[in-house]
């Protein structure tokens, strides 16, 4: 599954599953555009592609600002020539039972983790479609296929995601361009260290598989969906959840 050639703009670059996604990337070949808030943790993780012998670029980024995601993607293709692969990652919580839920929180959950993903592909779908060929992957969640009590606009969020990827991909499949998502379900990351034990327990017993996901583990489809071997797969959900949901 060879990206050599290949530009990836991974958004949420600086930790979890956009950090794996990142160095899955570069491992098999791609420049990685690693863009995220935090300059530090960037920085770390393009010295980790470069340490290991890969090429790659630290951006920062907050996807809330559609002017700084504009200003960003033309900053990649200056540096890099192009973006081939874009992974649409970034995404935040502001949890609270929808009763009590104050409308900053849905706009800013909404805005992280949805309209930022429209806006990104927007930005780089114009080079796709004249090199005929291109790879969108959005990054959903299990949540946006079963709902979650006090998630309101995080589930609303990622289902959304899931029908942007079906439109995008029905738009722009003749051109040779993909869009596909994935939707992780209980994952290790910092999102879900927060937790309570009691919580976290819950969950691993609703996993068929009896762990917890790791971000390597979503960062392997990733790495499938952008490959040459999934270039007859478009409009698709990939579940990477233990089993945790089926059908």
């Amino acid at each position: 599954m060879t990206l050599s050639g290949r530009v990836a703009l991974v958004t949420g670059a600086s930790q979890g599953i956009g950090h794996a996604c990142a160095l899955r990337l570069a491992e098999a070949g791609a420049t990685v555009a690693a863009a995220a808030r935090n300059q530090e943790k960037l920085d770390e993780v393009v010295g980790k592609i470069t340490g290991a012998g890969g090429k790659g670029g630290a951006f920062v980024l907050d996807v809330a600002d559609e002017d700084q995601i504009k200003a960003t993607v033309k900053a990649i293709v200056a540096q890099f020539g192009k973006i081939d692969i874009l992974v649409n990652n970034a995404g935040i919580t502001r949890d609270q039972l929808v009763m009590r839920m104050k409308r900053a929180d849905w706009d800013a959950v909404i805005n992280t983790n949805l309209t930022s993903a429209y806006l990104c592909t927007q930005q780089v779908i114009g080079s796709m479609l004249k090199q005929r060929w291109g790879r969108i992957i959005n990054v959903t969640s299990i949540f946006g296929q079963m709902g979650q009590a006090g998630q309101a606009n995080y589930a609303a969020s990622k289902a959304g995601l899931i029908g942007l990827t079906m439109a995008i991909a029905r738009e722009v499949g003749s051109r040779n361009i993909t869009c596909n998502a994935v939707a992780p379900g209980f994952i290790a990351t910092a999102m879900t260290d927060v937790l309570p034990a009691e919580l976290k327990e819950a969950g691993l017993k609703a996993v068929p598989l009896g762990r917890i996901g790791t971000p390597d583990d979503v960062a392997g489809a990733v790495r499938f969906l952008a490959s040459e071997d999934a270039s007859y797969i478009t409009g698709h959900v990939l579940n990477i959840n233990g089993g945790m949901l089926m059908g």
